[in-house]
């Protein structure tokens, strides 16, 4: 007898989703390739089994986010009206919580254990680390956020601690192990207080598996039917969980693209997704390959660049779409001339139809985004940064140019309390006593002429302060004047370098940005043009968030950051050796899969553009190799196209205007401003 079904899955899939559907059941690994219609599938598969008579609470749906199992599930309901039902699903952490509220007697805590957001594991790494502190007071320890960050990640790799300080906090390597030792007494003290931070959610959940039989088998008694989403990004604790909780079947679908593992920096394993057929020897593989999302050529070009990678499951995606637009390999003169570039053909588009929100511009690291900022800026586009913020307002460059404010205007209050609160000793209170006694009309003199013992501070906040000082008044030398991009490396080799490793997460891409921002400061004539220009670029960046529509918004990414999303047009910059691929990228075939992942967002337009010079830190222009990438692509994969800029002369005497501005009543003239040209002269 046929059973009949609710959904017509041969009308809504093709052949290739429809085989992975339908298949009934055991390892299965399914390799969707971008824009195949990867969570379709998914969908179709739980409809699936729930009409072939699986109860929908026996079904494991894990994801990577809440949001993608919350639309997953509801598209369930609307195909099977009530199919939802009791389907778990959710992501690993969600999961694990739920799993753990039942369990956590087993491993000591009591049901009603506590959960650590980010902020409160750091301050409980903070107290476990002065809880050794006559240990560890001879000696410079990493700050509670550093070790935070280390800890997860050995938690979620499993990788020696000493393997992990060496790739991501060498200058700690000699304090290994002080490290372990700050690390069992946090796990002491998460224990004694009936608290759980979220690495917890995964380890515990795994050690209920492997070490507590009982519940091992009441786990893998709970669910018929694993599906697990984009399992390229799941790290080797995810996996083994995964791996713990199958029951006898070992119906596990698990659902990703080997050449969209891009996450290794956070803990992704490319083994689990590349490995699976030798642990799952009786597995099924299943290709997705018909891609709904590109225009051939785009994805001609795609298909080109990843079969270099040898590490991976060959495959070729094929174009549902039709379109004959080539991709366009675009050479500009210079980092500036990139920028205008891409805004000069953002506008283009747009007046033929495409919105902003459209359209993306995309590059390996934050730090390439600056000139482009600049430029959207001074051209009054509308964008906005995806997960986060614009260049000149982030925190790390924020901090570093208050140290050139300082020196410009003395009398800045902010940037002298946001220099001095950075270091060791000084809080709120402490810089307002240092203000109140050296403000006035020139309180960098007066600083620097005051000795720092007069202040009756601390003995920690005065070393600090004897330092500031004698980086102020290095870096007031005329040599540095007018050249303010020797300042901000003067800040970061004296201080910020080393306070952004010891304090900050992501240091080295933050030491990335600031390495860009001095070559930017290079090309202005002095101290006060440079200052004057980002201000005035602070100050344009706001204009969207007051008023008009705010929804047409340019997208600013990085690559990593737009995995997932797709645009009708794409703008890849900064495509030049060194800057795409990294010149710190240890593994060349996942920048690759990188470049494969910025190239197949784009439907309609891709735009592959890179500096043909730029200028280094002694203002020498350097030629430009091109990426890799772009080398290994064949000739007719592309237009290739150099754009060369001419100089405009607009010096044409413009007629004078006059002025219907009329001062408010409440304004009161400085007194020693001048009241006419003849003063000013």
């Amino acid at each position: 007898m046929t059973r009949k079904y609710t959904v017509d899955y041969e009308a809504e899939l093709n052949k290739e989703q429809l085989r992975v559907v339908s298949h009934p059941g055991g390892p299965m690994l399914a390799l969707a390739g971008a824009g195949s219609g990867k969570t379709r599938t998914l969908v179709y598969r739980v409809c699936r089994l729930i009409e072939d008579g699986i109860s929908p609470n026996r079904i494991l749906l894990l994801t990577f986010t809440n949001k993608a199992a919350k639309e997953m599930l509801d598209r369930v309901q609307r195909l099977i009206p009530h199919g939802r039902g009791r389907v778990s699903g959710g992501t690993f952490h969600s999961t694990g919580h739920r799993i753990l509220r039942r369990y956590a007697d087993v491993l000591g805590y009591s049901s009603r254990f506590s959960i650590l957001d980010r902020e409160d594991a750091s301050d409980l790494m903070g107290q476990a680390l002065a809880d050794l502190s006559k240990e560890v007071t001879q000696r410079r320890t990493p700050k509670p956020r550093l070790l935070v960050d280390l800890y997860s990640f050995v938690i979620n790799t499993g990788r020696d601690l000493e393997k992990v300080i060496v790739d991501r906090a060498p200058q700690y390597l000699d304090q290994a192990e002080i490290i372990a030792a700050v690390f069992r007494r946090y796990l002491e003290r998460k224990r004694k207080a009936d608290m759980m931070d979220f690495d917890d959610l995964l380890l515990n959940w795994l050690l209920l598996l492997q070490r507590h039989a009982s519940v091992r088998s009441e786990l893998k008694k709970q669910f018929d039917h694993v599906l697990v989403d984009e399992f390229q990004d799941t790290n080797r604790l995810q996996s083994d969980i995964i791996d713990s909780m199958l029951g006898p079947d070992r119906n596990l679908m698990v659902v990703g693209d080997d050449a969209q593992s891009i996450y290794a920096f956070r803990g992704a394993d490319f083994d689990n997704i590349l490995g699976f057929p030798d642990r799952y020897s009786d597995c099924e593989v299943f290709h997705l390959t018909l891609n709904y999302r590109s225009i051939p050529p785009i994805l001609e070009l795609a298909n080109a660049s990843i079969e270099h990678n040898t590490r991976q499951f060959p495959k070729m995606l094929e174009p549902v779409r039709k379109g004959t637009d080539l991709p366009r390999c675009v050479t500009t003169d210079s980092p500036e001339a990139q920028g205008r570039f891409i805004a000069e053909k953002i506008l283009e588009l747009r007046e033929e139809g495409i919105p902003l929100e459209d359209m993306a511009v995309l590059y390996r690291n934050h730090s390439h985004s600056l000139e482009i900022q600049v430029e959207l800026t001074r051209r009054n586009i509308p964008f906005r940064v995806r997960s986060g913020l614009r260049f000149f307002e982030q925190r790390h460059v924020k901090d570093t140019v208050a140290h050139l404010r300082f020196i410009e205007n003395s009398r800045d209050e902010l940037s002298f309390s946001r220099m001095l609160r950075l270091r060791r000793g000084f809080g709120l209170r402490l810089v307002a006593k240092v203000w109140n006694r050296i403000s006035g009309a020139d309180s960098l003199q007066t600083l620097r002429e005051t000795p720092p013992r007069t202040h009756d501070l601390p003995q920690g906040a005065r070393d600090s302060l004897t330092g500031v000082i004698k980086l102020l008044d290095e870096m007031l030398a005329p040599a540095f004047q007018t050249q303010p991009g020797e300042m901000i490396r003067k800040v970061l080799t004296e201080f910020y370098r080393q306070w952004a490793l010891d304090n900050l997460e992501n240091a080295r891409s933050r030491i990335d940005d600031l390495d860009q921002l001095a070559l930017f400061a290079d090309g202005y004539k002095d101290l006060t043009s440079f200052l004057s220009e980002i201000s005035l670029l602070n100050e344009l960046s706001g204009e969207e968030t007051t008023g008009g529509t705010t929804d047409e918004m340019l997208v600013l990414s990085t690559t990593h950051q737009a995995k997932g999303l797709e645009w009708s047009a794409v703008f890849l910059a900064w495509l030049a050796e060194g800057r795409f691929p990294s010149s710190r990228a240890e593994d060349e075939e996942e920048e690759r899969r990188l470049f494969y992942v910025a190239v197949t967002r784009a439907r309609d337009f891709l735009f592959l553009v890179r500096p043909l010079i730029a200028r280094d830190r002694y203002r020498v222009d350097v030629l430009l190799d091109p990426s890799r990438f772009l080398l290994e692509l064949p000739d007719e994969a592309c237009d290739r196209v150099v754009v060369r800029e001419q100089q405009e002369d607009d010096t044409e005497a413009q007629p004078e205007v006059t002025g219907r501005y009329s001062m408010p009543s409440f304004f009161d003239e400085p007194s020693d401003t001048p009241s006419s040209d003849d003063d000013v002269n």
